[in-house]
This record gives structure tokens, sequence and C-alpha cells, in this order.
């Protein structure tokens, strides 16, 4: 009688323990979708803000040349 009551307890544990495993993978999966989606959206801004740096860079090395310029006279 107490090994079927403990043969039953270990296989409800069991079954619990694998439904939360699997609802946890299924929430994981779900948010790195939401992360994968999120950064699908951010690359556009990511490279025109690369090439905006790259602007600022080569007007600043401008005013640069011209404020020497201004100073030497």
């Amino acid at each position: 009688m107490i090994e079927r009551k403990l043969g039953a307890a270990v296989a409800l544990a069991l079954a619990v323990q694998t439904a939360s495993t699997l609802l946890w993978a299924g929430a994981a999966a779900e948010r790195i979708d939401v992360l994968e989606r999120q950064m699908a959206e951010a690359r556009p801004i990511a490279e025109r803000l690369a090439r905006m740096e790259a602007r600022l860079d080569a007007l600043q090395a401008q005013l640069n040349r011209i404020e020497a310029k201004v100073e030497s006279l």
C-alpha cells in the first residue's frame, strides 16, 4: 500500500515538474522572440546613428581646420 502511494506521489511530482519545465521553456522562447524582433527593429537605427557619428567627426575635423586657419591670420 505504501509503495503504491509512493509511486503515485513520485509520478505526480514528475508530471508537475515536467509541466512547469515546459511552461518555463515556452516563456523563455517567447522572451527570445520579443528580443529578436526588437533587435531587428533597432538595427537600421543603429546603422543610421553610426553614419551620423561619422559625419559629425568629419564636420569636427573641418571645423578644427577652419579655426586653425582663422587663428593663423
